[in-house]
């Protein structure tokens, strides 16, 4: 599996639109998506690769492939961009959620969509990312340690 360009990740009626490198042929990426739904395992489409089965040679033409997808099948039709709180950091995504004034969080790791998170409630969106970047920090660090 391809690494997960969570930078270059869209928003797109409740999903998020998560392109990665599908090939490489004749030097020429050929690129794909994986998509998160807001309403989780109740959609669709959510944890789907490409539902569309359609694939670019541009990480722009492919988010455009997915929005046109969505927009003409998909049920889920999001205003609200659940997915305006995310983060990168080192090549993991963290989505930050609030409800009732408390903050929690969902991450994955760069190669799949599987959510690594811990089950911990924090009183703020800086305490949540802070948390989560000193873990993958010393995340880092230990295994560092273990190969030195």
């Amino acid at each position: 599996m391809s690494i997960l360009l969570y930078e270059k990740s869209a928003s797109c009626q409740g999903h998020l639109i998560i392109p990665f490198v599908y090939s490489v042929i004749q030097d020429q990426h050929i690129y794909s998506y994986k998509l998160l739904s807001a309403r989780g395992y109740k959609d669709q489409f959510h944890k789907s690769e490409n539902p569309a089965a359609i694939y670019s040679g541009s990480v722009e033409g492919m988010i455009e492939i997915a929005k046109e997808h969505l927009n003409k099948y998909s049920d889920l039709k999001e205003q609200m961009d659940n997915f305006q709180s995310r983060y990168t950091y080192k090549n993991n995504l963290i989505i930050i959620y609030e409800c009732a004034g408390k903050y929690f969080y969902d991450h994955y790791k760069s190669e799949d969509l599987i959510n690594v998170a811990a089950p911990k409630i924090f009183q703020s969106e800086y305490d949540c990312i802070k948390w989560v970047k000193e873990g993958l920090d010393n995340s880092n660090a230990t295994q560092k340690a273990k190969f030195s």
